[in-house]
């Protein structure tokens, strides 16, 4: 039963490895959290919060999943096909959970008269843009989870033109910390790392480890989202509503960077189609209009968890 005096959020992709973060961040703002998953995700564990309503269903399912928006105030919609080589290797599974998914999450959340909607987007739509990557660059999608993630921008975008429902995307970069996956094709490399040396094996470079990465901490992450959900959008004659954010450290380091502060018995394994060489965020527009700055470092991080 929800509390009438506290604000509710909706988070997709609850169980998972930021969507579970988020969950932790919203309750310490004393939110009530509607978590949604249906751990359709190759993770190893899922973290369920035993402190919120927790909803197994499919974000593609309109008739299901509008009953589950009574009195929504927040949307955060997380849950997506996030692994490029799946994505690769069976694209139109790939739209449909990740613009059929997000379409049926926007229409949900107009017609139940949600405050505002919060999309977790990808840098990788900025493919091979020159770097630092700014919101205004062109879309260049190498793939069909970018592309997939990048239609469900222009959906949010189209809502709140069309419809009036207030929306924000944020573009993630590299994101990393605790609960993040250690198996899987799209497991986030640190995570990875941190099992083999664990395991007591090499860790797998791919290709020849000089590509670049702009990482950040899930913390910070799950800060963004809820600044993004609270902070005005109308600022100095402008509307932001339905505006791109990049979310990044604003630097980046190598993968070879990386994988020399975890351990120094590693192996190289040939390069995967459809990557980019290098990641790094121009984060100025998030801080200017949103307030947000990152303030975890990956290496001092990764010699923390030595």
């Amino acid at each position: 039963m929800t509390n009438i005096n506290k604000t509710l959020s909706l988070v997709t992709g609850a169980a998972g490895f930021i969507g579970s973060n988020l969950v932790d961040y919203l309750l310490k703002q004393d939110h009530q959290v509607i978590c949604v998953d249906n751990e359709s995700a190759d993770n190893e564990k899922f973290h369920w919060n035993g402190e919120t309503m927790n909803v197994s269903g499919d974000i593609t399912d309109y008739q299901f999943m509008k009953n589950v928006f009574n009195k929504v105030d927040y949307v955060f919609h997380l849950a997506a096909e996030s692994r490029l080589q799946p994505a690769i290797h069976n694209p139109i599974q790939a739209v449909h959970k990740n613009c059929v998914g997000t379409a049926t999450m926007l229409q949900c959340a107009r017609e139940a008269g949600v405050k505002r909607f919060i999309y977790s987007s990808t840098s990788s739509g900025y493919g091979n843009n020159p770097y630092p990557n700014t919101e205004d660059q062109p879309d260049d999608c190498l793939n069909p989870y970018s592309a997939s993630k990048v239609s469900g921008e222009k959906f949010c975008k189209m809502y709140y033109n069309l419809y009036g429902l207030e929306t924000v995307v944020l573009r993630y970069f590299n994101v990393f910390g605790q609960r993040s996956p250690t198996r899987g094709q799209y497991a986030p490399v640190i995570g990875i790392f941190r099992r083999q040396k664990e395991a007591g094996e090499p860790l797998t470079i791919v290709g020849d480890g000089s590509q670049k990465r702009d990482f950040v901490h899930v913390e910070d992450v799950a800060r963004a989202n809820y600044l993004a959900s609270i902070m005005p959008l109308q600022r100095w004659g402008h509307d932001y509503t339905g505006d791109v954010f990049n979310v990044g450290s604003g630097k980046n380091y190598s993968i070879q960077q990386i994988a020399d502060c975890i351990s120094d018995d590693q192996v190289y394994i040939p390069k995967r189609d459809g990557e980019m060489e290098t990641t790094l965020a121009d984060i100025s527009k998030i801080g200017s209009v949103i307030g947000w700055q990152p303030e975890i470092d990956v290496l001092e991080w990764v010699n923390g968890q030595k």
